[in-house]
């Protein structure tokens, strides 16, 4: 049985966004088009990594990309057998899980780096790795101004292999902020002394899917799209790319409710309606993804209309203000996504409650039913 609150993802939107993305890569002025790592962490960003992932490979994907061992599982036992890459930390993990469903790790800290190394000579195999440099976001991977003394003895190891080296940008969603070019020079400069260090590879990735929009110089041999697969431009950049979102979550009434002037709804009753109100009940609330900001400052959509969000999100219930307008239980919610002429993007609900796009998707609840068209 599906609860009245159902996501619906639109697997063709996927495969659209891909071969967009792919095409607009493809127009590169010199040199062939990089390949696509396929981003599908945190669940493909709230779409099913397992679904997505598979559409991705069928698309043709270099690599599909996830943020820990479980993930890559998740993946591997849904019949996914691209590469996938393993962005997160790993010093500390049970490594297991890379050779048993050939995942390919990353090195991002010398213990991540001796943990591997000794992995991989128990099983007697030479681990392909990604190395990450650290060119100024101060989160993981090999400092860009420490790496005569950090990758000698990553280069040593006997049992890993170093295919290809990457980096990420902190502020490539931010056209004013210097960091995104000093990060380019830093990463040029590494990339240059890693011959001399023992690290021949020339393979090289870099471009998030904001780089992605921005310049050119830094899709390199991958790019890493996320976001935009999902058909969603990263604010506050904007695209001519042909994106159609992938998700939307809809609901339905399930009561009615008449309030008298003075009166309030909700935890707290903070909102209290000045004439006569009309409110319906719609069955999603903060257990499912929904954000507390949203009242009074969001919108569904009833009958092609748009409704404030009124009272408090609760945990499996919100109240929207229909006066005016002729609803009834049954009938249908749009909380994402289009209904009539109307539409309420991911970006606008972001916008309005002072959050980001990737927060929003990634904590859709895990109760969400997730229906795939």
């Amino acid at each position: 049985m599906i609860r009245q609150t159902v996501a619906h993802v639109d697997l063709d939107a996927v495969r659209a966004n891909y071969r967009a993305i792919a095409g607009f890569v493809g127009t590169r002025g010199s040199g062939s088009a990089p390949g696509i790592i396929g981003v599908v962490k945190a669940n493909a960003y709230g779409h099913g990594a397992a679904e997505v992932g598979r559409v991705l490979e069928a698309e043709g994907a270099a690599m599909l990309a996830c943020a820990d061992i479980e993930e890559g599982m998740t993946l591997r036992e849904a019949g996914v057998r691209a590469p996938i890459l393993v962005f997160g930390a790993l010093s500390v993990s049970d490594l297991d899980g890379i050779f048993a469903h050939g995942l390919t790790p990353t090195i991002s800290t010398p213990g991540a780096a001796r943990a591997l190394q000794a992995a991989a000579a128990r099983h007697g195999v030479r681990l392909s790795c990604h190395l990450k440099i650290d060119t100024g976001m101060n989160r993981l991977g090999f400092r860009h101004d420490n790496l005569r003394r950090t990758l000698p003895e990553v280069a040593a190891s006997p049992n890993l292999e170093i295919v290809a080296v990457y980096t990420h940008y902190a502020t490539a969603d931010n056209p004013d902020h210097p960091a995104f070019a000093l990060q380019q020079e830093r990463f040029a400069k590494a990339l240059a002394l890693l011959p001399s260090l023992g690290i021949t590879t020339n393979v090289r990735h870099s471009a998030n899917s904001a780089a992605l929009l921005r310049d050119e110089r830094v899709w390199l041999d991958y790019v890493r799209p996320g976001l935009l697969l999902y058909g969603i431009v990263p604010p506050p950049l904007s695209s001519t790319l042909a994106l159609r979102p992938a998700l939307s979550l809809r609901s339905r009434i399930v009561a009615v409710k008449g309030l008298r002037p003075g009166e309030a709804t909700g935890y707290g009753l903070r909102t209290v309606v000045q004439g006569a109100a009309t409110l319906a009940v719609v069955p999603a609330g903060y257990a499912d993804g929904l954000d507390l900001r949203l009242a009074g400052r969001g919108y569904m959509l009833v009958r092609g209309r748009r409704a404030p969000v009124i009272g408090s999100v609760c945990m499996d219930m919100t109240t929207i203000d229909v006066t005016g307008t002729d609803v009834a239980p049954g009938d249908d919610v749009v909380i994402v996504g289009e209904q009539g002429e109307e539409s309420i993007g991911v970006r606008e609900i972001a916008a309005a409650i002072g959050t980001i796009p990737y927060e929003l998707l990634c904590r859709l609840g895990s109760r969400i039913e997730r229906v795939y068209e």
